[in-house]
């Protein structure tokens, strides 16, 4: 009779970390407009930053707001455990993706009750992707247009840029948009790093223009 085989080794699991994209509620509101405020000091805009909670239920989560169609915000929650089911697995204009990540050793988050999710016990809000369509008009196809995209600092360089990332590039691809467009900051060596090996064309030719304040209101008042 045989011997019996060896039992296989298992490769060690490290430190199991959960992720799950989600699109935000109105619920969601305070975490949002905490991570906005630290995304505007991260990119040395804080004397600009003037959006409020009320302010940002009124335009994100209007009665009339439409997901994808206008305005939308992908939230990336983690866990140290599996998600529970919830409502967001059920909901008609996006089902949540759930990845797990094994890293070498735990996250130490020092605002983890700041950001903890009202939806389980054990999970907190990493960061945000803002986005909206827009239309390439040589492409004759709608497309969408990234505004925000901000992980907490603990989470920075374990992927979740590129999950959030990936799930609008997703979205796009599934509605047959046609390109996803966005703005990043010369300074911001790390991002454009990122993005072209993700990729990304580096449009340098192009230059970013904006109206606003009162110059927009000048403007727009101009016969």
């Amino acid at each position: 009779m045989a011997a019996a085989a060896p039992p296989l080794e298992t490769a060690p699991l490290g430190h199991p970390l959960f992720k799950r994209v989600r699109l935000a509620t109105p619920s969601d509101v305070p975490h949002i407009h905490k991570l906005i405020h630290q995304m505007a000091v991260y990119e040395g805009l804080s004397h600009l930053f003037s959006a409020t909670e009320p302010s940002l239920s009124a335009t994100l989560f209007s009665p009339t707001h439409h997901p994808f169609r206008s305005f939308t915000i992908f939230l990336i929650e983690v866990s140290p455990n599996p998600f529970a089911d919830s409502l967001f697995d059920a909901n008609p204009f996006y089902k949540p993706t759930v990845e797990v990540a094994n890293l070498d050793r735990p996250i130490h988050d020092p605002e983890r009750e700041t950001f903890k999710s009202p939806h389980g016990n054990d999970v907190c809000v990493a960061g945000f992707v803002l986005f909206f369509p827009n239309y390439a008009t040589l492409l004759g196809k709608p497309g969408f247009y990234v505004e925000s995209l901000y992980v907490r600092k603990c989470y920075r360089r374990q992927g979740f840029g590129r999950t959030l990332f990936s799930a609008v590039a997703r979205q796009a691809a599934k509605m047959g948009y046609g390109k996803v467009d966005w703005v990043v900051l010369d300074w911001n060596v790390n991002a454009l790093k990122f993005y072209e090996e993700m990729g990304a064309d580096i449009i340098a030719e192009h230059r970013f223009c904006r109206l606003t304040g009162e110059a927009l209101k000048a403007f727009g008042g101009a016969d």
